[in-house]
Formats: structure tokens, C-alpha cells, sequence
């Protein structure tokens, strides 16, 4: 009861969701006042989002060394010419594998390994001036793949024109409220 009187007095009504007294408070999601930075991409008369690559290795080795297959995200990163945000990889047991992504301003890299079967599965989203097709040598290398296989999608391709042309132009939405006499005291 105690609780629930101080949460009361810090102007939090437990009988409400936090969404609907947000909507009471008139909030309004900002507007991006910024162009966007990223852009697409075009290569070969087709224009597209970005490319993504899905990269699985064959008789690989290291695939349950965490420090390593930091390191190795890392160096394809560094290769691609694109922009680390963060990485955040999970280790299943000592000798299990690892799973994770490293974030960029581009995109992603994602991994998930299985030691057991010296195999991994990789996806590589990159899009603007990187070079994700570089990654894929780094990776070869990095993990001693006997096999390397890569399949390679454009993002967005199949969107016309006139669709890319809008999406470029838009800014983000705003939901406006509408607020009662009674809602504003």
C-alpha cells in the first residue's frame, strides 16, 4: 500500500497505462530534423537499400573462441569501410558456440556458430559507400573454412522509383493528440 501511495504521489496513476498518460500529457514523437546520413545504392542501373550477404562456413575453426570471433568481426568491419557501433556476442558454454551482432552505421554482421559441427552461419547487411563483399576473404581466412558459401540479396530492389524517391523525401510522423478541456487541467 505504501508503494503504491509514494508511486501516486510521483504523479503515476497505476490505474492507467504509461501510454495513456503520455496521450493525457499531449507528447508528440519528436520529428527528425536531420537528412539521413546513409543513402542507397546503386550499381549497374539498379537501385537498392543495401547489400546483404549470407555466408556459410564449412569446416571452420575458432568458432568458440569469443575473444577471436570479436576480433574477426571486427577486421571485416574494418575491411568493408564501415562504421562499428557496438558488438554484443553471447558464449553458450565453454566449448559451445557463440552468437551475436556487431551493429554499424551501415547495417549488421551477425553470427551464430556450432564447433561441434565446424560450421557457422553469417549474415553481412551493409549498405551506402561499404564494401561488404570484402568481408567474406576476411572470414575465410579468420575461421580456416574448408567451404565458403555466399548468396547475395538486394535489399529493396524490387521497390520502383518513384517509391525510393518518396521514402527519401519523407520525415518522420507525428501523431498529434487531441486533448479535452478536462484531459489540459
Amino acid at each position: 500500500m505504501a508503494y503504491d501511495d509514494t508511486l501516486f504521489q510521483l504523479g503515476m496513476d497505476l490505474t492507467r497505462s504509461s501510454t495513456a498518460q503520455k496521450e493525457d500529457l499531449n507528447e508528440i514523437a519528436p520529428v527528425a530534423q536531420d537528412e539521413r546520413k546513409d543513402f542507397f545504392i546503386e550499381r549497374d542501373g539498379v537501385r537498392f537499400a543495401g547489400t546483404h550477404l549470407i555466408i556459410d562456413l564449412f569446416g571452420a575453426r575458432r568458432l568458440d573462441d569469443l575473444k577471436y570471433v570479436e576480433q574477426t568481426l571486427k577486421r571485416c568491419v574494418e575491411v568493408a569501410g564501415a562504421t562499428l557501433l557496438h558488438i554484443h556476442l553471447h558464449h553458450f558454454t565453454p566449448n559451445g558456440g557463440v552468437s551475436g551482432v556487431a551493429v554499424l552505421s551501415e547495417s549488421h554482421i551477425s553470427i551464430h556458430s556450432w564447433p561441434e559441427a565446424d560450421y557457422a552461419a553469417l549474415d553481412v547487411f551493409m549498405c551506402g559507400e561499404a564494401k561488404p563483399h570484402l568481408a567474406i576473404d576476411v572470414l575465410r581466412k579468420a575461421f580456416h573454412a574448408e567451404d565458403v558459401v555466399v548468396k547475395e540479396h538486394l535489399r529493396g530492389e524490387e521497390l520502383e522509383e518513384m517509391k525510393w524517391q518518396t521514402a527519401a523525401s519523407r520525415k518522420a510522423p507525428v501523431r498529434l493528440m487531441k486533448v479535452t478541456a478536462k484531459q489540459a487541467a
